[in-house]
Parts: C-alpha cells; sequence; structure tokens
C-alpha cells in the first residue's frame, strides 16, 4: 500500500519499499508491486519520481 504525503497543499504518493515520491498515486502503486515482487526498482517507473 502506498502512502499518501500532503506537502505545501501538493498531495504525493510514497512507494514504502523503496520510499519513492510521485505524483501520480497509479505511479506509486505500479512502482510498489514491481519492489514487492522483484526486490529492486524499475527504471521505467523511478524516472517518474519527484523530489519533495
Amino acid at each position: 500500500m502506498v502512502k499518501e504525503i500532503n506537502k505545501n497543499d501538493k498531495k504525493y504518493f510514497q512507494c514504502e519499499s523503496c520510499g519513492f515520491f510521485y505524483k501520480d498515486k497509479e505511479l506509486a502503486e505500479k512502482c510498489q508491486a514491481y519492489c514487492d515482487e522483484h526486490n529492486s526498482c524499475s527504471l521505467e517507473i523511478t524516472k517518474h519520481a519527484v523530489q519533495i
């Protein structure tokens, strides 16, 4: 399950496995699923990560 974070009146979603943040909940969920299944990160997914 992804974690929802509110910062500066904006919503971000965090993959609880690797800790990356995303603006889109769907990407965070995809990241979470990939991390859990492969025990590593997908470059195709994490390229959409944002820094907060």
